[in-house]
C-alpha cells in the first residue's frame, strides 16, 4: 500500500460537517430502500448505514444508549438487506464471466440466484413494512442535532488503530485472516473519511479503497464459487465450477499480495491495549454476523 499509511500525521480533527452529513445521508437512503429494493438503494443504505456505524462507535467519545439503539434497528435492516447485495454482486460476477464452459449451467445458475434473490428480497420488503420509518426519520434527525464531536479525536489514527488492530501472520495467510483484514479495511476506509480533505487524508482514501477493491473483488468471488459448488458440485462435477475456482484463486493471491504490501509498508504505532481490545470485538462481532448469514443464505 506505500508507505502513506505509515507516515500521516495525526493532527487532523473530525470534520463535523462530515459527520452531521451522513445521519441525512443515512435518512435519504432509507427513505429510497423503503421506496424500493433495486440494487442501488441496497447498496446506498448498507454503506451509509455503516458509515453512521463507524461514526458512533469508533469516533464519538459519548455513544450513548439511545445510539446503540437506533444503530440496532438500522443494523436489522442493514443485514436483511445485505443478503440481497450479497445475491446482486453474485449475479454482476457470474454475467461478466465470459467463458465457453456449461452455458446451460450457467444460465440455471443465474436463474437460481434471481429466484434466491427475491426471496431475500421479500424478507427486506416485510421488514421494511414492521418498520416505523417515519419515527426512525425522527430518530435519525434528533441524533444529528444533538451530536457533539471531540475535537481531540482524530480519524486517520483510529483509522491506522484499526488497521494494525488485526495481525496478518508472517507465513501463510489464509481465507479466515484475510476476510477478518476485509472487514477491518473496511471500517477504517469509513473512518477515514470523516477526517478533513487534505492532500495527506487524499492519499490514504485512495490507498485503502484500492485494497478495499482488491479484498472485495476475491470476497464476491469466493462467495459466488461456494454458491456454484453447492448447486452444481465440485470442480469434478462441473467445468464451470472448475473455472470460479480458478478465478477466485487469481483474486486470492492479488488480495494477499496486497495486504502483504500495506502491512510491511506501514509503520504505524501499535494502539492501547484498551482500543485495541474494542476494535478486535467488533471485528469478531461482525465477522460471526457475515458467516451466520452466509450459512442462512
Amino acid at each position: 500500500m506505500g508507505s502513506t499509511l505509515g507516515t500521516l500525521t495525526s493532527a487532523m480533527a473530525i470534520s463535523a460537517e462530515r459527520g452531521k452529513s451522513i445521519f441525512r445521508k443515512t435518512e435519504r437512503e432509507l427513505v429510497r430502500l423503503s421506496s424500493g429494493h433495486r440494487a442501488e438503494a441496497v447498496h446506498g443504505f448498507r454503506t451509509a448505514a455503516r458509515r453512521l456505524q463507524t461514526l458512533l462507535e469508533q469516533l464519538v467519545a459519548d455513544n450513548n444508549r439511545k445510539h446503540k439503539k437506533l444503530l440496532k434497528i438500522l443494523n436489522r435492516i442493514r443485514k436483511s438487506a445485505g443478503k440481497v447485495r450479497d445475491i446482486d454482486v453474485q449475479l454482476e460476477a457470474l454475467r461478466s464471466l465470459k467463458v465457453p464452459q456449461e452455458p446451460r449451467r450457467k444460465t440455471q445458475l443465474v436463474q437460481a440466484l434471481i429466484e434466491l434473490r427475491a426471496r431475500h428480497e421479500k424478507r427486506l420488503y416485510k421488514l421494511m413494512k414492521k418498520q416505523d420509518i417515519r419515527g426512525l426519520r425522527k430518530k435519525l434527525r434528533r441524533a444529528e442535532e444533538s451530536m457533539t464531536f471531540d475535537s481531540s479525536l482524530d480519524p486517520l489514527s483510529v483509522s491506522r488503530q484499526m488497521l494494525k488492530s488485526i495481525s496478518i501472520p508472517q507465513g501463510t495467510i489464509d481465507e479466515e485472516a484475510l476476510h477478518r483484514y476485509r472487514l477491518v479495511v473496511k471500517r477504517a476506509r469509513y473512518a477515514a473519511e470523516f477526517a478533513p480533505k487534505s492532500v495527506e487524508s487524499n492519499k490514504f482514501l485512495t490507498e485503502l479503497k484500492r485494497l478495499q477493491d482488491s479484498l472485495g473483488s476475491w470476497h464476491d468471488w469466493l462467495t459466488l464459487t461456494q454458491t456454484a459448488a453447492e448447486r452444481l458440485g465440485d470442480v469434478n462435477e462441473s467445468s464451470l465450477v472448475a473455472v470460479l475456482h480458478n478465478v477466485t484463486r487469481g483474486k486470492f493471491r492479488h488480495a494477499v499480495s496486497a495486504v502483504t504490501a500495506s502491512k510491511s509498508a506501514s509503520h504505524v504505532t501499535q494502539p492501547g491495549g484498551a482500543e485495541l481490545h474494542d476494535i478486535r470485538k467488533t471485528i469478531r462481532k461482525d465477522a460471526g454476523m457475515e458467516r451466520r448469514s452466509g450459512a442462512a443464505a
